[in-house]
């Protein structure tokens, strides 16, 4: 998948939120991120589609009934791994480029050092999530998340990334609006190569 395709799922998700938040019966998700003008699932990690072409937004209802991706310990740790090595790669560029930001890999756990505190990120493989403790927003466990918008819709085309299940955020989507890194350019896997 291309970087440019999980820009557009990013976009899409957040029109198509906003486009729902309008009527009278909010989900209470979407009525929390109104409030601090964020658009729910605005980016989305290791997203992925066979197709740019073929590729629709992911509706509230899809949202509201997601659950976490029925994925193997082999594909988890492939996921894991890969958005763990690309989100290192983004704050190291970041880091050559600040001298206030220090980032640390080490045995499955990243710790992002920034003045306002340490974002420490890492691997939990029996519950198949990765861990997020924040300075800003506390912790949150993020699920590997594949939606797809139903019997309409061509094999393949699934979209995912790592979702906070509570609200529907994905990780890239919470540090970047904490840390004000751009995270939309990060590469997904495509369907086959799970």
């Amino acid at each position: 998948m291309t970087r440019s395709n999980i820009t557009k799922l990013g976009r899409a998700v957040g029109r198509g939120l906003q486009a729902r938040a309008v009527t009278a019966m909010r989900p209470a998700y979407t009525q929390n991120f109104a409030q601090r003008q964020t658009n729910v699932l605005r980016t989305s990690t290791a997203a992925f589609s066979t197709s740019s072409a073929l590729f629709r937004p992911i509706s509230a209802e899809a949202l509201k009934t997601a659950q976490p991706a029925q994925i193997t310990d082999e594909q988890y740790h492939k996921l894991a791994d890969q958005y763990l090595d690309d989100l290192l790669v983004t704050f190291e560029e970041e880091q050559d480029a600040k001298d206030e930001i220090d980032v640390e890999y080490s045995a499955g756990v990243m710790n992002i050092k920034y003045p306002q505190g340490t974002y420490v990120i890492n691997k939990q493989p029996p519950n198949k999530q990765i861990w997020l403790s924040s300075p800003i927003s506390g912790p949150k466990r993020y699920d590997y998340v594949i939606i797809s918008e139903g019997q309409e819709s061509k094999q393949d085309t699934a979209t995912g990334g790592w979702i906070y299940l509570r609200d529907g955020t994905s990780l890239n989507e919470l540090l970047q609006e904490e840390t004000g890194i751009n995270l939309e350019a990060l590469d997904g896997d495509s369907v086959e190569s799970l």
